[in-house]
């Protein structure tokens, strides 16, 4: 969740109460049913983008300042510096911090952290944690501008009389304390468990992230072999200067020869840059948020992807996909549910709205039947986000 002022944006990947595809959720130790995947779609410049954007600044001004003893080669990109910028079009707002509401949750707990930003100051921040092995809820920590209240686990530790005005006190923990079993099982979920691309960034263009695991390498191979590519192989050389060179192996008619994977097609590098992560996250249990995932994919393609989360026998461990799309050859109820399928427009005040197609509600208060079409009704500006107009909602009418 986040808001600034009185605009909220929240996305849940909880399973509502709904009778679809009841195969393809996944069901936790504590029998909570949560989704596998979250599709945003909304016309150009309605705010799809800035939707994964706010994830990933809440995910970058946790993490930056432990990048300074960082020695992973993704660290700058991932925890890369990224102003938190109020909500510009409102004389009530551009002043008001911006709120973050994270639930997240490890194989030890869930976890419920909070953090305001005011100008990039912090000025109220909290964490909360169930543990899952027995239920227990507690209250870890709660700062704000005028004191900091360190309870549970958290009660022995120390603080810095100077603390930065700037440096969330959870990462400051991570400098501090990261032997400390709570503090190192939440900032391994930020810096590992969960993972953002954004194919219009040209920094992230050309970064390929083929792990070292030979399972993240085999599954990258599988499914190279069910997109019908050409690829026997491929094998990795690490530079003197820390690039990686990827050179991919080829089989015609009995004839082996290698390339490097600037030689591939676009398509080709732009599939190194993604199978790996989404390997990642279907073998280890991640999260992967993405912009624009139908950028230079095939529809067939990406509806391969998709089912790759959906299907329970392959997605063992629970990972989970977000991202955006304009693709609407899978906006139907054979690949997603209706609480899978979220809808983003812009209101009068410049402001977007962020809705899911379950609690979506016509004018005479009817529900989305989940036999609907829902890609006609989409495109005829049924549900709110028509594909082709940015404002034609009033958000100050109609609740998110």
């Amino acid at each position: 969740m986040v808001k600034n002022g009185s605009f909220l944006v929240r996305i849940d990947m909880q399973a509502a109460a709904i009778s679809e595809h009841d195969s393809k959720i996944m069901k936790d130790i504590d029998a909570k049913l949560f989704l596998p995947i979250s599709v945003i779609y909304g016309p150009n410049g309605g705010g799809k983008s800035n939707v994964l954007e706010a994830l990933h600044t809440l995910d970058s001004k946790v993490l930056r300042p432990l990048c300074a003893t960082c020695d992973k080669t993704d660290c700058n990109y991932k925890a890369r510096k990224i102003s938190v910028e109020p909500f510009a079009f409102s004389e009530q707002t551009k002043d008001e911090p911006t709120e973050f509401e994270l639930f997240f949750r490890t194989a030890k707990a869930e976890y419920r952290y909070i953090l305001h930003v005011k100008k990039d100051e912090v000025v109220y921040e909290s964490l909360e944690r169930v543990k899952m092995d027995t239920g227990r809820r507690s209250a870890l920590f709660r700062r704000d501008t005028e004191s900091t209240e360190l309870k549970g686990v958290f009660g022995r530790l120390k603080i810095s009389e100077d603390l930065s005005v700037t440096l969330p006190l959870i990462s400051y923990f991570g400098i501090t304390y990261k032997k400390n079993e709570v503090v190192s099982d939440v900032l391994n979920w930020f810096e590992d468990a969960i993972d953002f691309l954004n194919y219009r960034n040209p920094y992230q263009e050309p970064r390929t992230a083929i792990a070292k695991s030979e399972d993240i390498k085999h599954l990258v191979l599988n499914m190279m072999k069910e997109m019908d590519l050409d690829i026997e192989d491929f094998r990795i050389e690490e530079k003197d200067d820390g690039r990686i060179e990827i050179f991919t192996k080829h089989i015609v008619d009995g004839y082996s020869a290698e390339i490097t994977l600037s030689e591939e097609s676009s398509g080709t590098r732009k599939l190194f840059g993604l199978l790996p992560f989404i390997a990642k996250s279907l073998i280890y249990g991640t999260a992967l948020v993405i912009d624009e995932l139908d950028v230079k994919i095939h529809p067939v393609l990406l509806q391969y992807v998709i089912q790759l989360f959906t299907d329970m026998s392959i997605n063992k461990k629970g990972g989970q996909l977000i991202f955006t799309s304009h693709v609407l050859s899978t906006m139907n109820n054979d690949v997603f549910r209706r609480d899978e399928i979220w809808f983003v427009a812009k209101g009068r005040g410049q402001n977007s709205g962020l809705y899911s197609l379950v609690g979506f509600k016509n004018d005479k208060g009817e529900s989305v039947r989940k036999d609907a079409k829902y890609d006609k009704q989409y495109l005829e500006g049924k549900y709110g986000a028509d594909p082709y107009l940015k404002k034609i909602i009033d958000w100050s009418d109609v609740g998110a």
